[in-house]
């Protein structure tokens, strides 16, 4: 006799949270609280935040995992604060000094040098780094004292922008990447090539694909919509040892954003009822209207007030790869 699978626990909620990770939680850890919070049955996120650094971490629930890859294929804005006079294991504050030097640049010497840091150029990510090597992550091997040596790799960075010197010691950069770049990299070589050396001692993210700091919520204000739905308890219960559960779960589903939200970059099919039903079981479509393109690689379906169905449009029919909520 066939075994039933478990019942999946946890609400079947779709969406976006787009927490405003704090400095000293890793990215694993924010997203396990959050579907604590939620009581969610599937989570994500789009694009690891090191613990170190503040900012950004989008997290997706249900249908909205369907589309991390194409938040984590976005682009990102970082902004981040370097100082001068050394270079540490980590590129950052957390390693010990591997590199000094007493020498400052100055503001000219830093504009001149960041001209070769903007467009495609090649860059060795940090030696801790998350890049797998033979299996392994880059920062477990160098933790356990292991020589790392990561081949160098093409990133797009679109911008590059020197936003403050508070003094010689210290510069304030925004930066606008494609994935995989990593700052830390950056204010490394920047380092290298000013002839001073530098770290990152602030990293904050403030934009990951479709999404913009206006919709970044932090994790107190969720917290405190998680209060205001909680069950009240009476003092035997409270006295037993019981913990308040959330009942009441609309505060916090105020936050979460539309799984399509994270397909601006895409072109919109929005369907009829009757098409909707037909890319709900897997069939294609034929696309109505003088705008209509003929071809497109990369589309997404709405109806029914929601996301339906992520595909390709060719010879003027939509045809789903991936369907939300249906068969298939």
């Amino acid at each position: 006799m066939a075994r039933r699978g478990k019942k999946p626990k946890g609400r079947p909620i779709n969406g976006w949270v787009i927490l405003d990770k704090p400095k000293g939680m890793g990215s694993t850890d924010a997203v396990a609280k959050l579907k604590r919070l939620y009581f969610a049955q599937k989570t994500g996120h789009a694009g690891t935040l090191d613990p170190l650094a503040s900012g950004m971490l989008p997290i997706a629930f249900g249908d909205a995992t369907k589309t991390v890859p194409f938040v984590m294929d976005g682009r990102k804005v970082y902004r981040f604060t370097v100082r001068w006079g050394a270079e540490t294991t980590t590129d950052d504050t957390e390693g010990t000094v591997a590199q000094s030097s007493d020498q400052r640049p100055s503001e000219a010497e830093i504009r001149l040098a960041m001209q070769d840091y903007v467009g495609e150029i090649s860059q060795v990510p940090p030696t801790f780094s998350a890049i797998k090597i033979a299996g392994e992550r880059a920062y477990d091997l160098a933790r356990e004292g292991e020589t790392v040596e990561i081949a160098a790799r093409t990133v797009s960075v679109h911008r590059l922008e020197l936003q403050a010197l508070p003094d010689a010691n210290t510069a304030i950069f925004e930066a606008e990447c494609g994935k995989g770049t990593y700052v830390r990299a950056i204010a490394r070589d920047l380092g290298r090539d000013l002839g001073c050396f530098g770290h990152v001692i602030d990293l904050r993210r403030v934009s990951v694909g479709g999404f913009t700091e206006a919709d970044m919520v932090t994790l107190d204000d969720l917290e405190a919509a998680a209060d205001e739905g909680r069950e009240t308890l009476d003092a035997e219960s409270v006295e037993a040892g019981a913990t308040a559960r959330v009942v009441d779960f609309a505060p916090l589903d105020e936050y979460l954003i539309n799984p399509e939200a994270a397909l601006s970059d895409l072109y919109e099919v929005m369907l009829s009822e009757e098409q909707a039903g037909r890319v709900l079981s897997g069939n294609s479509v034929l696309l109505r209207g003088r705008d209509a393109p003929a071809s497109c690689d990369e589309a997404f379906a709405t109806g029914h007030g929601r996301l339906i169905a992520l595909g390709s449009i060719d010879q003027g029919q939509f045809h789903p790869r991936r369907v939300f909520g249906g068969r298939g």
